[in-house]
């Protein structure tokens, strides 16, 4: 098990930070037919992504894997890092609410649309997500003590015991569990569902207005540009939902049956570690379905991967 994780998770580093700079730089430009809104949350979620493969799958993974006792394992810097990752982790869940909360409005409440779907309202909501996701994670930075001294150097993280036993740390770890991923992952379900309930109503009574019949060309350009807008959502909230169901299931059973992770059977164990992987698999992911579901996003792709081949050949003449 540890071999494949050693392996899973250098692939993971290998392809998911080139993957998610380049969606990065693809959205960011604006050329892929998507509102300045909706490229706005994809940029924000990418970037969040970019940084959990950072933070959780390079400084911590491949650390751990391929560099142990390096300065990374001192206690003071594995313990910021924790609060970095998790702090991106929040980020890259909450975007995502957001983005499917923006499509919701978009799609389903066309009077608030005006209002609320601007670059205004879009960069508040990210930066007021950001913000809070930093500040919920600061008092985790004060939950670890050093597993060992060498030499008076505190090194590794462990978590305090009244980390689990004082009522104000254990109301405090609840919370975060509470925050994500359980109420993302409810808020998503229940944006989808609502937002699916409204399309099969509208698309019902717009076909009655509209007395199609089969000899008729069913094309209509705003329903086109609305099976676009759905599939869009549909895609990533469905892949984070699919990618994350394994540690949110793991995350119930640990609480409901109290058994310390430490004292997992081989079973317990490859389950929660499965989870693990297919969590951070979701940071890789969403670049892809761009690729997949939009056109224009292709076209871009291409557009970019053409040009070092351009500049070098413009410079060799």
């Amino acid at each position: 098990m540890q071999y494949g994780l050693k392996i899973y998770y250098a692939i993971l580093a290998v392809i998911g930070v080139p993957v998610n700079f380049l969606g990065i730089v693809i959205l960011s430009r604006g050329k892929c037919g998507l509102s300045t809104c909706t490229a706005r949350y994809l940029v924000a979620m990418a970037t969040a992504d970019l940084l959990v493969i950072v933070t959780e799958v390079i400084l911590w993974r491949i650390n751990y894997y391929y560099f142990p006792g390096s300065f990374l394992e001192l206690t003071p810097v594995c313990s910021l890092n924790d609060v970095l990752l998790r702090a991106a982790t929040d980020c890259s869940v909450w975007f995502t609410v957001t983005f499917s909360f923006d499509r919701f409005v978009a799609i389903c409440c066309q009077k608030l649309k005006t209002k609320y779907c601007t670059k205004k309202t879009s960069a508040a909501f990210l930066a007021a997500t950001t913000i809070l996701s930093c500040l919920k994670n600061i008092p985790q930075y004060f939950t670890y003590q050093p597993w060992v001294i060498i030499n008076n150097v505190p090194r590794l993280c462990y978590r305090k015991p009244a980390y689990y036993t004082e009522p104000g740390w254990v109301a405090f770890a609840w919370l975060d569990r509470i925050l994500t991923p359980l109420l993302p992952f409810s808020l998503i379900l229940l944006l989808n569902a609502l937002t699916v309930r409204h399309i099969l109503i509208a698309s019902r009574v717009r076909k009655g207005l509209r007395g199609q019949s089969m000899r008729e060309s069913p094309s209509d350009q705003e329903m086109e540009n609305r099976r676009k807008s759905v599939i869009l959502l549909f895609t990533i909230s469905g892949t984070f939902i699919v990618l994350w169901l394994v540690y949110v299931i793991e995350f119930i059973y640990y609480n409901v049956k109290g058994t310390n992770p430490w004292e997992y059977s081989d079973s317990e164990y490859v389950f929660r570690e499965v989870g693990w992987m297919l969590r951070n698999l979701s940071c890789c992911t969403n670049t892809f379905i761009y690729g997949v579901t939009q056109s224009k996003f292709r076209e871009q792709v291409w557009c970019v991967m053409k040009y070092p081949i351009r500049s070098f050949i413009t410079f060799n003449e």
